[in-house]
């Protein structure tokens, strides 16, 4: 466990360091996949249905807010639809308003819910979001995932439906719009989505704000069987065909997926909870603290440590040697009758003997009296 804690603390230190480069760099991903998924899908219009529109489109989208993304990404469609035809061009326009109005109304800030919901219906993952919404969100965020689960549907109608509308003839305009509104109101695969998903995002939001120990452990798998337990009674009632082993697969995934999030966001210790009990003039106060699990990152301090030498340079003085060294000179004094005469060295020491010394050079005795010749020994 520690390993992990080092590891998230980790990855929160770098986020924190390059969360300039990070964010738009996740931004421009989610931009090119939703735009390259909504081309795929649809691609009636060849004008933007190309790489080079994708990419600049997803480059915009890495610099701007991720409401800017929703609207992109609704134009993006919407071109689509009028290249289908005007008129479920029109149909479209008319289910974004509503959608809008509901959206600007109760959750304005979720706007990257809107974009991943129907991002993750398309990638056959739907049954994480409801779950990571009610962790992670507010309980009107359920608006949220009403509109994205919408938005796929409709999307997925005008899909359906696109056959059928080509062969009809420009005339035929009522019929094409009676189409697709009996289309998506008839859509009783929506309707069952939607209820679950909202239902599931209002229980976990509850159970995860509640005082219990390991709430959010609790709100995920009481999320998750609430959420199969309705699509199969939706499934019963309606007949909507939803396969029983891709739910228990999702909601599966769901759950790993939660305790990712738990541990990113809420790790808490419940071995190490306290409560406390005070109280001021008007209110008693029933306080129960969980201290977060964190644990610090090991940081390596690197000495480098470099040997200077400092060599002082002495200055020199009359004929002496350079520092270091010291000479040991002996001389011999002429005879009365002016012969000259050399004496032995004492210990058998030769003259000019040379001793080396460590520090200043030493000068010699009477060095600045006038030599007499001397004869050093062989």
């Amino acid at each position: 466990m520690t390993v992990l804690l080092e590891m998230k603390e980790r990855i929160k230190l770098i986020y924190s360091k390059s969360e300039v480069f990070i964010v738009p760099v996740v931004k421009f991903l989610l931009a090119f996949i939703v735009f390259n998924t909504l081309n795929g899908r649809m691609g009636y219009m060849t004008r933007i249905n190309d790489m080079k529109i994708v990419l600049i489109a997803a480059l915009a989208c890495s610099f701007l807010p991720v409401g800017l993304m929703t609207l992109m990404a609704a134009v993006f469609s919407l071109m689509h639809m009028y290249a289908l035809s005007m008129e479920v061009a029109l149909v479209g326009l008319c289910m974004y308003l509503i959608m809008y109005l509901l959206f600007f109304r109760f959750s304005p800030k979720d706007s990257l819910v809107v974009v991943l919901t129907p991002l993750l219906f398309a990638l056959k993952i739907p049954y994480v979001v409801p779950i990571a919404v009610g962790l992670l969100c507010g309980a009107s965020s359920l608006v949220s995932v009403g509109c994205g689960i919408a938005v796929f549907y409709l999307l997925q109608t005008v899909i359906d439906s696109a056959p059928n509308i080509r062969t009809m003839g420009e005339e035929e305009i009522l019929e094409k719009v009676r189409m697709m509104v009996e289309s998506i109101i008839g859509n009783k695969a929506m309707l069952v989505m939607i209820a679950a998903f909202a239902i599931t995002v209002l229980v976990v939001y509850l159970i995860r704000r509640m005082s219990v120990d390991y709430s959010w452990t609790i709100a995920m798998v009481a999320g998750a069987m609430i959420n199969v337990v309705l699509l199969l009674i939706g499934d019963l009632l309606y007949d909507v065909n939803i396969s029983v082993g891709s739910v228990l697969m999702g909601s599966l995934l769901a759950i790993v997926v939660a305790k990712v999030v738990e541990f990113f966001r809420f790790c808490v210790d419940y071995s190490r909870t306290e409560k406390v009990q005070f109280e001021d003039d008007e209110y008693y106060y029933y306080v129960k603290a969980v201290p977060k699990m964190t644990v610090a990152v090991p940081t390596k301090t690197v000495k480098k440590i470099n040997a200077q030498r400092d060599m002082a340079a002495e200055p020199r003085s009359g004929g002496a040697r350079p520092s270091g060294r010291s000479v040991d000179v002996e001389r011999t004094a002429p005879d009365r009758g002016g012969s000259r005469s050399a004496s032995r060295p004492r210990d058998g020491a030769r003259k000019g003997q040379r001793s080396m010394t460590v520090g200043k050079a030493q000068k010699p005795e009477n060095a600045d009296a006038d030599l007499e010749e001397y004869e050093e020994w062989p």
